[in-house]
């Protein structure tokens, strides 16, 4: 391999905003993700509302329901 052409490799911590963090290696310095596996529904088993931009409250205001179970 040629010397001097490749990134650097860091060991981070990849961290979840549910809390979770995995150990890994990376060329990035930090990780942060919106979903891993202890939180995704399809691992966990549990459903969850993911609402970045205000739709579920927005759909729940227009059509005047009671706010869904999440």
């Amino acid at each position: 391999m040629k010397e001097g052409i490749h990134p650097k490799y860091f060991k981070v911590t990849a961290t979840c905003v549910c809390g979770a963090k995995v150990e890994m290696g990376s060329t990035k310095q930090e990780i942060r993700v919106e979903i891993c596996s202890s939180c995704h529904p399809f691992f966990s088993g549990t459903q969850k509302i993911i609402d970045t931009e205000g739709r579920v409250d927005r759909f729940v205001k227009r059509y005047k329901l009671e706010k869904a179970q999440a």
